[in-house]
């Protein structure tokens, strides 16, 4: 299993699959949102659906682990606070930024607003690593990136449209997501990546329904046989993802890893223009895509290919 992520191929491979999944995270939500008549406006709804969600996902994972090597899901005392720690920041915190900004924007705009987060990993890199400090190249990248982003906000009349709880909460979703990666990198040394997947994935589910079930309305939330489906999509997605990743991050450099996040905003707005009713690709759309996607490469492009070289 070690070899698989640390040959070059097979990195990039899952790289690129991975980054493809949580794309299809953004159009799989706006539909599930109208398949389970879920109001826009209804925040605790939406952490509820949130918590069941990554709570399945994490389950999943752990009884993964479980049945491969269960002597890996054993943590000591301090590895089980980081845990938590990580379950309310990339779990949490993250997705009720991301559930209830993605309500109030497009599944195109939400999957280009939320790239803010791989930018933001290369600023606070910058504060966190000595080895890892702006440069030209960097800053070139960033501004090219957040010059798509604000393309993405852009509507027919060139004026711009920014709402807090929408726009302002996926690029929130963005920051957390970024202070996750590195809180993963370095305070989860020792932890297997499948156990850390699991435990955070759970304990982050299982606060969010802890927060949310105990004040929701009755019907807030109604199921039907497509809507189930996508809700059991939706927490695959998430386990194979995490995952996959957190396992790429342990042998691998995250900046190089980094890059293929440029898929993530393509594929997003790409498959919501494919599925989501009344949304199409623009002239705005398409050039934060190519801005951000240009921005995420040259963020990260090293000149020479070092995927493979564990950090």
């Amino acid at each position: 299993m070690k070899g698989i992520f640390q040959t070059k191929w097979s990195v990039i491979a899952i790289a690129i699959f991975c980054s493809l999944l949580w794309g299809s995270a953004f159009p799989v939500l706006k539909v599930s949102y109208e398949e389970l008549q879920i109001a826009q406006d209804d925040v605790i709804a939406k952490i509820v659906f949130a918590g069941m969600r990554f709570l399945l996902a994490g389950v999943i994972v752990l009884v993964f682990l479980f049945v491969r090597n269960w002597k890996q899901l054993l943590v000591t005392k301090k590895q089980f606070i980081v845990l938590i720690l990580l379950g309310v920041v990339q779990t949490s915190l993250q997705y009720f930024f991301f559930y209830n900004g993605l309500a109030n924007v497009s599944g195109m705009k939400g999957a280009i607003l939320n790239s803010a987060g791989t930018f933001f990993t290369v600023i606070l890199a910058h504060f966190y690593y000595r080895s890892d400090r702006m440069n030209w190249q960097k800053t070139v990248g960033l501004l090219t990136g957040f010059m798509g982003i604000i393309v993405a906000n852009w509507g027919k009349d060139f004026g711009t449209t920014f709402q807090w709880d929408g726009e302002g909460y996926m690029i929130l979703s963005g920051l957390t997501a970024a202070i996750a990666t590195i809180m993963a990198k370095e305070l989860a040394s020792g932890i297997h990546p499948f156990a850390i997947t699991g435990w955070q994935l759970s304990l982050g589910g299982l606060i969010m329904l802890m927060v949310g079930v105990p004040v929701m309305s009755k019907g807030a939330i109604i199921f039907t046989q497509f809507g189930f489906g996508l809700f059991i999509y939706s927490a695959l997605l998430s386990s194979v993802a995490f995952t996959l990743w957190y396992s790429l991050l342990k042998y691998n450099p995250a900046g190089e890893l980094s890059m293929y996040k440029f898929i993530v905003p393509v594929s997003g707005a790409v498959m919501s223009a494919m599925t989501i009713p009344g949304e199409e690709l623009n002239f705005f759309i398409i050039a934060s895509i190519v801005l951000v996607a240009i921005g995420i490469i040259v963020v990260n492009y090293h000149g020479k290919n070092n995927i493979g070289r564990a950090s």
